[in-house]
């Protein structure tokens, strides 16, 4: 019997590919052949092969299905993952059969086929496929497929990263960033690591009144020893859901980085940490477009005004296009409402970028400024204030979590509170 890896699945149904903002775990360096039947078929797979989780795999299409896999492999090793589309029953059955004559072990097969049918799944499984997917096939299905190979389902909640930019400097991305973090970590009870990028102007070691040692910078510089231990040793305790991978915020070196600078440090925190927070700096480069473009949810921040009108359609716009199977970013408004200041209404901004701002958070330069200047969030200042429930609903739309998990506390909670930090 061909010796596949096999994985055990949900059964596939007929519908189209389910919603963009299903929590996918992006696929290691493998390589992916796919022998397709139809141009259709193909299409979707060179679609998916443009996905950002598909990135780092190594993805070649060809035509003519399970015969032609099966010549291919008789002079050829086999690669981490078999695609084929078939369109009949008896024909993958037997065609699998020829195949595992040829096939190596460790590969993995997922089969496109347009029978639906438990009793074919099962016979499937049985002759250790991976999984099936019923044509016609999206490329999200394709995506989805090739990644769930390598993630355990139990873990697929690990990793979500959330990166959240300014459309202009000076609009409080930063500020939103932590509240919100702070708002997944408490309300949510979701551990989270809040890893402030801007290397030389941080304030996020500020705003959690921390002063780590170390921080993001000691990874950066030594890719080579980046780990999960390494990365556990620099990350600054801030609440018992909450940790905090600081900026040096010191201007003795320049901090000029390649595209992939990030993407170990990124991806050690994927595999510990169910939450990863991304602080992006405004600005653009090879490595903030690329932060950008990985993160499984984008918020931009932007100020109720022309410049950041602009901007912020032209990232959105981007964005969007690089992730066609993502879901669209999403995007707030701050600092709205500053006296005697024209403003640009919420349903301006909606009408231009197509889409309707998450919130438009008030602006309040006591409790911001006093939140600041103490190293606290505003839930720390002001429990009540109305930004707090704006940083309850946002982190709840970025995480996909409907309701919060925080358990109610008793009336002698302020006092044990008060306790502890005595």
């Amino acid at each position: 019997m061909i010796t596949y890896a096999q994985q055990n699945s949900e059964e596939q149904t007929d519908a189209p590919a389910q919603a963009a903002d299903d929590h996918i775990a992006p696929a290691p360096r493998v390589s992916v052949q796919a022998f397709c039947e139809t141009v259709e078929t193909a299409a979707a797979v060179q679609s998916a092969g443009e996905d950002r989780r598909l990135a780092k795999a190594h993805l070649k299409i060809q035509m003519g299905g399970m015969a032609a896999a099966i010549e291919a492999y008789r002079s050829a090793p086999t690669p981490n993952v078999i695609i084929l589309e078939t369109e009949g029953r008896n024909d993958v059955l037997t065609g699998l059969d020829q195949l595992a004559t040829v096939c190596d072990a460790g590969t993995r097969v997922v089969v496109i086929g347009r029978v639906n049918d438990v009793t074919l799944y099962r016979e499937l499984v049985r002759r250790g496929v991976s999984d099936y997917v019923i044509a016609p096939a999206h490329a999200i299905d394709v995506v989805r497929a090739v990644c769930n190979l390598f993630s355990a389902p139990e873990a697929k909640a690990v990793g979500r990263v959330v990166a959240v930019v300014g459309a202009k400097g000076g609009v409080g991305a930063s500020t939103i960033a932590h509240n919100v973090a702070w708002a997944i970590a408490r309300d949510l009870a979701l551990d989270s690591v809040v890893a402030d990028l801007d290397l030389a102007f941080g304030t996020a070691g500020l705003n959690y009144n921390q002063d780590p040692a170390q921080g993001i910078a000691d990874a950066v510089f030594s890719p080579d020893r980046v780990d999960t231990a390494f990365v556990d040793r620099l990350l600054s305790k801030c609440t018992d859901h909450l940790s905090l991978l600081a900026a040096p915020a010191t201007l003795d070196k320049v901090y000029d980085f390649g595209a992939e600078a990030f993407d170990a440090v990124f991806d050690t925190l994927r595999t510990t940490m169910p939450c990863i927070v991304l602080d992006v700096p405004h600005q653009w480069s090879g490595w903030t477009k690329r932060a950008l473009i990985a993160a499984d949810d984008i918020l931009i921040v932007a100020a109720p005004d022309l410049a950041n009108l602009r901007n912020a359609k032209n990232m959105f716009d981007l964005l969007k296009a690089s992730r066609p199977n993502d879901r669209a970013p999403l995007y707030c408004l701050n600092q709205v409402g500053v006296p005697k200041r024209p403003e640009i209404a919420a349903g301006e901004f909606a009408k231009a970028i197509e889409s309707q701002p998450i919130a438009a958070i008030p602006f309040d330069p006591q409790i911001f400024g006093s939140a600041a200047n103490n190293g606290q969030m505003i839930a720390e200042i002001s429990a009540n204030h109305r930004a707090v429930e704006m940083f309850l609903q946002m982190a709840q739309r970025l995480t996909g979590r409907g309701e919060t998990k925080k358990p109610r506390g008793s009336f002698l909670s302020p006092l044990l509170e008060k306790l502890r930090s005595k």
